[in-house]
């Protein structure tokens, strides 16, 4: 059956069963994020729920996939969604917007992209542009492949197109088609050897930490427009930021650079320490930013934000 005709409550049974805990919590205090399994939006949604539950909310996370997520976002079953990765999830998102039940509460990481990224020393040796790549003095070296992740996901239909459109002249390239691990496990493996090797990057991501990579020009927008510049929505429901004006504030002013969700991100999947404590510390870290999130907001019971949030989290002075 197809999932727009199923009951949601079927589809969500399991994965919301976490939310079951706010019934001993007052609904005034309820705040429902969709948590996909990524790791950006894992600590992302940690440091947002480590803010609001200092604030006196009640935070709570279930795990859903993006499809499922705009679904019970449409339907009221969760309240936040810190991952609405635009172009990506254009048909998503428009479908969604359409039934006028979320607001768009605009770009939470600044730099974010994705497009075809090789070892710099690839790139200093003159392979700057997606143009280039089927030259033969690159090719050849290429040995005409391009790594990718997992064969189904929105990174492997552009991949996929390329080859049939033959853009770049990939028409007769292969694509290693494997999963996030195991592309970069190619990745490092070849850089650990001098090795030429092209792959598909994205940031943010902790491969922009431990590889020394760089992103090669796209003239013909492959990867979307401005070289595969994406917009990192956050989106809230209009029943959520009506009820809810002053937790949406601060969800509203929640902003990162894309380096600092790499940092965040190594420190969860490539270090695999709890998103809570890669949080805390980043929130610790940035007095100042902190301060900005919190801009004109307060705790449930009015007292000014800031102070408390600081001596609560034990952050230093901006």
């Amino acid at each position: 059956m197809p999932l727009s005709h199923r009951p949601l409550s079927l589809v969500l049974a399991g994965s919301l069963l976490a939310f079951g805990g706010l019934a001993q919590a007052e609904e005034s205090a309820q705040v429902r994020f969709s948590v996909p399994s990524w790791p950006g939006v894992t600590v992302k949604t940690a440091l947002a729920s480590t803010l609001l539950e200092t604030l006196g909310y009640a935070p709570q996370s279930a795990e859903l996939g993006a499809t499922i997520t705009y679904e019970a976002l449409t339907q009221h079953e969760v309240d936040v969604f810190l991952a609405g990765w635009l172009p990506a999830q254009k048909g998503m998102y428009d479908t969604a917007m359409e039934e006028g039940v979320l607001k768009d509460l605009g770009n939470n990481v600044d730099g974010a992209r994705l497009g075809f990224a090789v070892p710099t020393y690839v790139y200093d040796a003159g392979l700057t542009s997606a143009e280039q790549l089927d030259d033969p003095e690159f090719a050849d070296q290429l040995e005409s492949t391009v790594y990718s992740i997992e064969a189904g996901t929105g990174m492997s239909e552009i991949l996929n197109g390329a080859v049939e459109d033959d853009a770049y002249g990939l028409g007769d390239w292969r694509l290693s088609e494997t999963s996030t691990p195991g592309m970069l496990s190619a990745v490092k493996s070849a850089i650990s050897r001098d090795e030429w090797i092209v792959f598909a990057g994205w940031t943010p991501h902790w491969m922009n930490i431990e590889y020394d990579v760089k992103y090669l020009d796209d003239p013909e927008d492959l990867w979307g427009p401005n070289q595969g510049s994406s917009d990192v929505k956050t989106l809230v429901t209009t029943d959520f930021a009506d009820a809810h004006p002053n937790a949406t504030r601060l969800l509203d002013q929640l902003s990162f650079t894309a380096d600092d969700q790499s940092k965040m991100i190594l420190g969860f999947s490539y270090e695999e320490r709890e998103p809570d404590a890669v949080a805390l510390e980043w929130l610790r870290a940035h007095p100042a930013k902190v301060q900005a999130f919190l801009d004109g907001v307060t705790t449930r019971d009015g007292q000014p934000a800031w102070p408390v949030v600081q001596q609560a989290l034990e952050i230093p002075e901006a």
